[in-house]
């Protein structure tokens, strides 16, 4: 079983801000240079429209609705490149992949744009693992998510027009599915060698230096044992060297 540590990184900062920065420059050049790159989003069961899956994420209708994304794609990707540090880029790219897949399965006639679906991803994914694995922090941060983020579970459903809740639905769906398949692969927290199940005070060294009563024993027997052998043996060889160079002397 692979386990992830909480360790801190450059990393950890800087693919989430490389990762926003990057939608950021595209949709730059939508507004300067090509507004027509925005016609490529996903256009549900039509081939074509297969294209969206992997250009969908970069595009977004306007200022409004690239800013509100920006947002929740950095913390959320923050949180998934500390704590899952590891699988991180896995759920980023397959979950575009899977989620804009559904989307484009599920979706009525239009051009389906915007991070959100990934946003999603992250959210159903960090969420669930934190649930499935038990660990008091990653809980700690499913709750956290929850309480930041737990609104979005409405836009799944067809309550707003204008909205792809195909690409909300088919997020949330993608990052339950791998918090599934990745649910052994949780970070642990290292364990002292006394904390093991298979831990005996009689095989430590350090514990047989106290008796029953808590007190330290400087030396044990056998301790003393080894050091006069040690002793002895050192002792003997000089006396051998001696010998030889006498003999040579003589």
């Amino acid at each position: 079983m692979s386990t992830q540590q909480f360790k801190y990184s450059t990393s950890v900062i800087l693919y989430p801000l490389l990762i926003v920065l990057l939608i950021w420059l595209v949709f730059w050049y939508q507004v300067n240079i090509n507004y027509g790159v925005k016609s490529f989003g996903i256009r549900p069961q039509k081939i074509e429209g297969l294209l969206g899956i992997f250009t969908s994420p970069f595009l977004h209708a306007d200022i409004d609705h690239l800013y509100n994304n920006s947002i929740p794609l950095l913390v959320l990707s923050l949180a998934l490149f500390y704590f899952y540090n590891k699988i991180a880029w896995k759920i980023i790219l397959y979950g575009v992949i899977l989620s804009g897949f559904l989307t484009w399965l599920i979706g009525k006639n239009g051009n389906h744009i915007g991070a959100s679906g990934l946003i999603y991803v992250l959210v159903s994914f960090v969420f669930f693992k934190g649930i499935f694995a038990k660990h008091y922090r990653l809980i700690a941060l499913s709750l956290i998510v929850i309480f930041l983020y737990g609104s979005m579970i409405w836009y799944v459903f067809p309550i707003k027009e204008g909205v792809s809740w195909e690409g909300h639905l088919g997020g949330l769906i993608t990052g339950l599915f791998f918090a599934l398949v990745f649910r052994k692969q949780i970070a642990k927290p290292e364990r002292y060698k006394w904390e093991r199940p298979d831990y005996n005070e009689d095989d430590d060294p350090f514990m047989r230096h106290f008796d029953e009563d808590g007190n330290f024993i400087e030396s044990l027997p056998e301790e003393s044992v080894d050091i006069k052998s040690q002793t002895e043996s050192d002792t003997n060889m000089v006396q051998r060297i001696n010998y030889i160079f006498k003999e040579k002397k003589d």
